[in-house]
């Protein structure tokens, strides 16, 4: 028997809060409510979700009294405030941000790869990076069947995993160039340092800030997350993160090296048919994964599939995903979806 199923929404007016709002309604998730939390400045904002006016509250303990699932999306600081509250009053929490990502008791989930591990959790799932989540998809179909002992990833990021600021600068810059003026750059690459650099026309090798082993905080995300996720912290790992001037989709180019040998052909067939991906690799005619395809789709997209020249057991590929979807809200309502399922609740 089932019992209905209350949702909120922490960070409801930002770009990812209102993509899990829209994600919710594109699955048809089960909801019985649905509440909407942001911060005081963004409270009484009205949002019209199946054609009822909601009004934007401000996100308290208090606000997650009789909520069943809490999506968190409005920065580090308001899940670590807030995130354990919602759990104190009965509620899963399912975060976005890197707050608990690397906690060792809270499970790092990607629903195609280890969807076991939502149910071990302690009342906090964590959503793993957006350039980590659509690595994962493509390549566990090919680690579980051939291992993987390599990956050398290049992501080619888009300007909203910046958010709306760095997606307002790019216009703005865009459209400064092209008119023969001096374009004035406020947020990227890190908005609290004094460096920033235009990413109109331009592509920008750093996202997030320079550790001491010369990898940016971003790189190491997946460095870290990719471990333990598959729980192997054999995989050498070696990233470089990019912005690039797009709006939506991130892009990776990913170099691997298996544990076993493969023919393409058997590479190609596993792709094909594993969960959450699509396959896009038709060279003769010009058929591969491109940013502006992938924005606004749910799946994950390879393409560029081939062997290495010279690594016997090395393969590349091409993957594009919408980093606001899958990166964020949809990785997050699948891990909703397969909870209520197993725990027998839902309208």
């Amino acid at each position: 028997m089932t019992k209905p199923v209350h949702v909120a929404v922490v960070g409801a007016t930002g770009a990812v809060g209102q993509a899990m709002i829209d994600t919710l309604l594109r699955r048809e998730f089960p909801f019985a409510s649905l509440k909407l939390l942001a911060s005081a400045r963004s409270a009484g904002t009205v949002v019209e979700v199946r054609g009822e006016q909601l009004i934007v509250e401000e996100a308290t303990p208090e606000s997650f009294e009789g909520i069943d699932i809490a999506l968190f999306s409005a920065g580090g600081d308001v899940s670590l405030r807030l995130a354990k509250e919602a759990v104190k009053r009965g509620a899963l929490v399912i975060d976005n941000t890197s707050a608990f990502r690397m906690d060792p008791l809270v499970p790092l989930v990607v629903p195609e790869v280890n969807p076991k591990e939502i149910f071990k959790n302690q009342g906090i799932i964590a959503n793993p990076n957006c350039s980590t989540i659509q690595m994962m998809v493509a390549l566990y179909p090919i680690y579980r069947e051939y291992g993987i002992r390599r990956i050398v990833v290049s992501t080619y990021q888009a300007a909203s995993g910046a958010g709306q600021l760095a997606m307002d600068e790019l216009r703005q810059t865009a459209s400064a160039i092209l008119v023969g003026e001096n374009p004035v750059a406020k947020v990227l690459p890190v908005s609290k340092l004094e460096y920033h650099y235009p990413l109109a026309f331009n592509v920008l090798p750093q996202i997030d800030v320079f550790e001491a082993n010369g990898y940016t905080k971003e790189e190491m995300k997946m460095v870290n997350e990719t471990h333990k996720i598959l729980n192997d912290a054999r995989i050498e790992v070696t990233p470089t993160a990019a912005r690039v001037p797009v709006m939506y989709g991130h892009s990776e180019s990913i170099y691997i090296e298996t544990d076993q040998p493969f023919e393409i052909s058997d590479i190609l067939r596993l792709l094909a048919h594993s969960p959450g991906l699509v396959l896009q690799d038709d060279p003769e005619h010009q058929v591969y994964p491109q940013a502006l395809q992938a924005a606004g789709q749910f799946p994950v997209f390879v393409g560029r599939v081939r062997k290495d020249l010279f690594v016997k057991n090395g393969l590349s590929m091409w993957v594009v995903a919408d980093n606001i979807l899958k990166g964020a809200a949809l990785n997050a309502v699948q891990i909703a979806e397969m909870w209520i399922l197993q725990e027998g609740i839902g309208s």
